[in-house]
Formats: structure tokens, sequence, C-alpha cells
């Protein structure tokens, strides 16, 4: 069942009506649980444990209403690439000699074959994968997000309130969103920034290494998922941890390098390694990302402010010319380039808006109310700042996605949730306003959760590419599918993305070119069925190929 925002909204705006004229409303019913909720969140372990827990086995039980998720999305398709790659024991794979055919959006080809993006979410579909289906490993990392969320809120606000954040994240983003119902990422970025922020209070409390050994995990969580805004995310950690050390308050060397210094460095030197030899693996340098080898290949449009971009790319199918040169990228980029002081701010309130119809919606713009007590309250200046300085960093690139900004998940729900410690104050003519209005919030987050699902366009010919493949594979042999797009095709609905080992897959996906003859790709596939798809017809099935035309 789908609300509109309008009648959510509306129900979210009566509710706080009533809570403000009547906040005790309910009380008799609710203070219990609040009791129950407060005496959970002093075991701080089982409350992660818990939170964690709760929006995966919920996700889980709705599987006969809602099943696993199709992939949609190029990047979707480059991940699964990915998380197959590293099941079957590799980093990457070796170029195919059809690979004119198999060319496709967010794959590098040569000098190996390989998705360009960083490894981290491909190593959790892989758990998934090698545990019966890629989506288990969305499921454990969504898990593990709330859960490293809580454990985050608890090293910054008292217990009861880290739960309250816990609960707020896992109804927001743990069931309905699209980090659980998609491939694209988003929670493993999520649990770096998590750990890198949990750690810096516990830090500078505790001087304890393993709390130090959790900030270079984090870190290196960021640097192989979200390298780009991980810096970023980093920056205002790093620089507040090396004022500490520096500062009166901090212990002696003696003390802070062997429990702090070390097992940080020595963390991200293991993560420094493992990159290089994960791009040397993939591109033959360690120096070099498959990312920006495939950005050299095939982008000719700017991605940060400062680049103008390349002269338009000669690519070997129409597909790629009108995504990368006449289409989606070129226009997207100029689009969200921020290269004047107006643009930026219609860029800035773009983002803002992605962002808060992502993360918070109509109940958690509420405690957004109490935004001039927390901007100026000690006890999270750090997390103002470093969410200050990631929005205005993430400027930077021509484009947004909610995803983009998963290393700032933690701490925008620290906020609110500070936000709300604020608000439960608030009297008005002698009545508790502020704890009817705060207990709305909650029950809102967790009622109106199903409702406010940030939906991917989910187009009809992505579904029927998902038909044709489980209608092939249910078929006896090995199949072999030629895509013949239209001159009207939009790129953004792509239908050749193979496996990891080609060879060895029951269905693999060519596409055809015009002007380049299929007769190599027929040869090199001899014996398997051949079939043709017309992927932008009305019906787009499969029919078998007419062998008697691949010599012309």
């Amino acid at each position: 069942m789908r609300f509109s925002s309008q009648l959510v909204s509306l129900l979210v705006v009566v509710s706080l009506v009533v809570a403000w004229f009547a906040p005790q409303a309910g009380a008799r019913f609710l203070e219990p649980i609040e009791q129950f909720g407060a005496h959970l969140a002093n075991r701080k372990l089982l409350t992660i444990v818990v939170v964690g827990i709760a929006p995966a086995l919920i996700r889980v039980c709705l599987l006969g209403i809602w099943p696993v998720p199709i992939p949609i999305v190029h990047d979707e398709f480059s991940y699964l690439l990915a998380a197959d790659t590293i099941a079957h024991g590799r980093l990457t794979n070796p170029p195919h000699p059809m690979w004119i055919y198999f060319e496709t959006m967010h794959v590098n080809q040569h000098p190996t074959y390989m998705s360009k993006y960083p490894p981290a979410q491909g190593a959790i579909l892989a758990v998934g994968q090698l545990l019966g289906n890629p989506w288990i490993g969305i499921v454990l990392s969504v898990a593990l997000m709330c859960g490293a969320i809580v454990w985050m809120l608890q090293g910054w606000l008292p217990p009861q309130w880290a739960l309250v954040g816990g609960i707020l994240a896992s109804s927001r983003l743990g069931v309905s969103g699209y980090w659980m119902n998609s491939y694209w990422g988003g929670a493993v970025a999520a649990i770096g920034g998590a750990l890198v922020v949990g750690a810096v209070p516990r830090i500078m409390r505790f001087h304890r290494g393993q709390d130090a050994a959790f900030l270079g995990l984090g870190a290196g969580i960021l640097a192989n998922s979200r390298p780009f805004e991980g810096i970023i995310f980093c920056v205002p950690v790093f620089v507040t941890i090396m004022i500490w050390l520096c500062g009166h308050r901090s212990p002696p060397w003696r003390e802070t390098a062997p429990r702090i210094i070390l097992p940080v460095f020595a963390v991200l030197a293991l993560t420094v390694i493992f990159m290089g030899y994960y791009n040397w693996r993939g591109t033959g340098d360690p120096l070099l990302f498959p990312y920006t080898l495939n950005s050299r290949t095939y982008m000719s449009a700017p991605e940060l402010i400062w680049e103008k971009g390349k002269a338009p790319l000669r690519y070997f199918n129409p597909q790629f010319e009108s995504f990368y040169t006449t289409g989606w990228s070129r226009q997207t980029a100029f689009a969200g380039k921020a290269n004047s002081i107006p643009k930026a701010l219609r860029v800035v309130w773009s983002d803002v808006r992605i962002y808060g119809r992502f993360f918070l919606w109509v109940e958690l713009c509420v405690p957004l109310l109490a935004l001039p007590w927390v901007l100026t309250d000690r006890r999270v200046r750090f997390l103002v700042f470093q969410f200050g300085f990631c929005l205005l960093a993430f400027l930077l690139v021509d484009w947004f996605q909610p995803h983009y900004a998963a290393p700032l998940t933690a701490g925008t729900f620290a906020l609110l949730t500070q936000g709300m410690r604020h608000l439960r104050r608030w009297r008005w003519i002698n009545r508790t306003t502020g704890i009817g209005l705060t207990r709305v919030i909650v029950l809102c987050a967790l009622v109106l959760a199903p409702f406010h699902r940030f939906y991917l366009d989910v187009q009809p010919q992505l579904v029927n590419r998902s038909r044709v493949e489980t209608q092939l594979t249910a078929m006896p042999g090995n199949h072999l599918v030629v895509v013949r797009y239209s001159s009207q095709h939009n790129p953004l609905l792509e239908w050749v993305y193979n496996r990891a080992d080609i060879d060895r897959a029951r269905v693999v996906w060519a596409r055809e070119i015009p002007g380049v003859s299929l007769e190599p790709l027929l040869n090199y596939y001899r014996g398997r069925d051949v079939w043709l798809v017309e992927a932008d017809s009305p019906t787009p099935d499969p029919v078998p190929y007419d062998l008697s035309l691949h010599d012309r």
C-alpha cells in the first residue's frame, strides 16, 4: 500500500497538534514502554544487537508480500559483478576475447574485466551470494549499520537517547529505504562513518587501543566504499584527534603512541597495502583506481566542479554515445555544476531536498525546531562542524545521491536525537509539550516507516530483463542473448550485464552493434541456443535468432 506524501504529512501534522495541546495523551500506555526502553538501553551491547537485528527480521518477514529486490540500475549490476568475482575467490577477471559485445556501463573491460567500484559493497554482496543470494549480504549490511549507529550514539549521548536515535535510524533506513531494497549500497559506508565518529569520544575519554582500531577500521571501510566522500568525512576527525593529542588534556605521548597512534596507523597501513594490491590486480598500477581508469576510458563530462570536461570520445556502440556524450552523464554533470554563487545556492538547495527526503521526511524534521540550541551545544559541536564541512565539500561533485552522504548517517541521527533532547524540555502554559512532541516523533517514525519509501524508478523494461533471464535459466542448455536496441533507446535501461565467468554462465548477454558483424561472437559460442531480444519492444520476449543473418 502506497500512501501519498501529502496524506502522510497530514497525519504527522495532526498528531503533532494533538501532542501540543494534550501532551500526556496515551501516557498510561507509553510510560511503561519508556521504562522498559530505559532498562534495555542500560544494557548497551544488548541494545546494539536488538536494534541491529530488528529491521532485518521485519524485512525478511515481509518477503511474502515484498519479495527479494530485482537489480534495475547500472550501478547495481556492476556491484553484482564485483560480488560474483569475489565469491569466486578473485579480485578481478581476465579480459574476454569477445569483450566488444559485452562492453557496458560502469564495468572495465581492459586490462581486466571488473567493476569500476571500490570492493567493499561487492564484498558484502559476495558474502550474501555464498550464503545463497547476494541480497542476504544487503540484509546483513543494514543490520550491521543499525547496530553501528547505536554504538556511535552511545559514545555521544546518554544510553536512553542512543536507543531512541537507533530506533529512528532503523525505522527510517532499515526496512523500506532503497539501501535495504536494492544492491546500490549505502549501508557499508554508513558503517564506516559510524565507527569513525563513534570512536572519537571514546578515544578522548578512555584512551583505549580498541577504539583507535575501530577508528582505523571505519576509515578503511570508507576508503573501500566511498573513498572521495570518506576522505572529506575523515579530515575533521583526524584534525580533531591531532589537536587533542597535542593539547594539555591528552595523556603523555608515551601512552598515546602505543594505545592510539600505533593501532590507527597499523590498520590504515594494512588498508593502503590492500588498496594498492587491488589496484595493481585490476589496472596494473597500484596508484590507478579502477574507477579512475573507467572515467578516463569512457567519461567526457566533468565529475568535479573545477574540471572542464574532455572532448567527446568515440565509442563502439550508440548506447555509450547516448549515455556519456549526448545524454544523462553530460546533462547531469552540467546541471549540478556549482560554478557560480547563484548556481551553488540552487545546487545546495537541491541536494538538501534530496538529503531531507531520504533521511528525514516530515516527522524527523520536527527536531530541527531545536536547531538554534543544537548549533550552540558544545557537546555536539564537532558533529555540527563535520556535518557542515561535508555538506559543502559534497558540492565538489557534479551530482548527488543519498548514498553519497552515507558516511554522515550516524552523525545525522546524533544531531536529530540531540535536537529531541532539547525539544523534550519545551513547556507551554505549564504543559509538558516537549514530551508529547518527542513521543509523536518516535511513534510516527515507527508507524509510518513503510509509507516513507524512497522509490527507485523501476522501469518495466528492466523488470522484463529479469523475466527473460528467469525464463531462459529455466530452460535446458546454455543461452546467448543478442540485445537489439532501437535508435530511441533510453541508455539508463541497459540489458547487457554478465557474470564474472562469462563463458560458464547459463545466460550470456551481448549487444548488437550497428556495423559490427556478430559472426565472431556466434562462432565463439557455437553450440549455445541463440536468442534475439528487442529491448525497446512493448513485449521484449526472446525469439530464436536467425543464424542465416550473421554473415551479413
